[in-house]
């Protein structure tokens, strides 16, 4: 049946990357992603396979059910975009002002569409089930994914799998990391509240940027003075506005950042931290302010024995020529919940553009993936749904006992 599965993908490639960048050129943002929903869905009704819609939003979730009992698997793949201009000279260009495919969202997309397209016609032959699950609102918190998932989609699921087109990583490579892979991924934000003045006269004022200024230094030593040091951990200040005429002294300043953790601990450590040395800072300068900490998602964790069965599939893919430990990555993704819900893994497949040394990094104006990269993680990806099942029906079959 794999050979059969991979065939199959081969010979739709070329409607993937039709797929791909038709998407690319009408690309909608998180949340507002009514069109490619309908065009999902549209997909799915074309061809025969039960499809539900608005699923926590703008989700959907098709199901693929096999001839034969077996477990189900669940694959997963995000479709919003962003709010950025498109910069790129290619045909496939982005037609909406504003608005890109800056991640691969339109390739995973691509993908588990064709996937899907060439498991239902193996339907006959599949040891189980398979839950197709497309997700809305990716980039954005608080995300698409705990949605969908208070929806439902995970319900009779035994295992997820999803994978990232990763641009910076080489074609024919797949990264994988049991354990955390990716970091919980907050944002916080501190008003502070002096007394403004005359540039002149300073010694009448409570100068907000003099107290912001301390207190962005003073927040970098919570990392590397009270977090563990085995324990990862970033606080970045991002925004600092306190705008004023040149010969005005602050009244007031705001602070906006965010914080990136592996540990639920040490999340919890930096929140009480970040309060109690600004409330420090702020009293050494006769300040007040105002503090907010919203999270984000938690961080990805791949469970072990999930992992380590899809670096051994990766492994018997021709066009996988490396399969490597990535280190951890501190960007955020909301496949954090799925697998909180559930046991299986989030790997990386190399999305390199061919021709270039360094590749634009993704949320970049520029930004494109190698398109071949698909092929690539729809044979991963399927793969490691028939074998998992295959394995599970095998599982299934006890041996006679005297």
């Amino acid at each position: 049946m794999l050979e059969k599965l991979n065939e199959l993908l081969e010979e739709h490639y070329e409607e993937m990357v039709e797929i791909r960048r038709y998407l690319h050129q009408f690309p909608e943002v998180s949340f507002k992603e009514f069109h490619t929903a309908t065009y999902i869905a549209d997909f799915y009704k074309d061809l025969g396979i039960p499809v539900t819609t608005n699923v926590g939003g703008n989700g959907l979730v098709a199901k693929i059910h096999g001839a034969l009992p077996g477990k189900t698997v669940a694959l997963r793949a995000d479709f919003d975009a962003l709010p950025i201009q498109d910069e790129k000279e290619v045909e496939y260009k982005s037609k909406v002002p504003g608005v890109m495919h800056a991640c691969g969202h339109d390739g995973h997309t691509a993908t588990l569409l064709i996937l899907a397209k060439c498991l239902n016609k193996l339907r006959d032959q599949l040891s189980g089930n398979v839950v197709l699950i497309h997700q809305h609102a990716e980039e954005y918190a608080p995300g698409g994914a705990i949605a969908m998932i208070q929806d439902g989609c995970l319900e009779g699921v035994d295992v997820i799998f999803g994978t990232h087109l990763w641009a910076g990583v080489p074609v024919g490579t797949i990264q994988y990391r049991v354990g955390p892979v990716m970091a919980a991924a907050d944002r916080f934000s501190i008003k502070i509240q002096g007394s403004g003045g005359h540039g002149a006269q300073p010694h009448k004022t409570k100068d907000a940027i003099v107290t912001g200024s301390q207190l962005v230094m003073n927040l970098q030593q919570i990392v590397s003075r009270r977090v563990n040091p085995v324990d990862p951990a970033v606080i970045s200040v991002g925004t600092f506005v306190a705008e004023n005429a040149f010969n005005v002294i602050a009244d007031s300043a705001q602070l906006i950042g965010t914080v990136r953790t592996f540990n639920d601990d040490v999340r919890d450590q930096i929140e009480k931290e970040i309060d109690t040395v600004t409330a420090a800072t702020c009293a050494l300068n006769d300040s007040t302010y105002e503090y907010t900490f919203d999270r984000g998602y938690p961080a990805v964790v791949n469970h072990k024995e999930e992992t380590e069965f899809l670096v051994e599939i990766a492994k018997q893919i021709p066009e996988i020529g490396a399969v490597e430990e990535t280190e951890p990555h501190m960007g955020g993704e909301d496949y954090a919940y799925y697998l909180r819900h559930v046991k299986g893994t989030f790997f990386f497949t190399g999305a390199k553009p061919e021709g270039v040394e360094v590749a634009y990094p993704h949320h970049h104006p520029k930004f494109d993936i190698n398109e071949k990269s698909m092929l690539i993680a729809a044979k991963t990806l399927g793969s490691a749904t028939v074998q998992y099942q295959n394995q599970s029906q095998k599982s299934l079959v006890k041996p006679h006992q005297a």
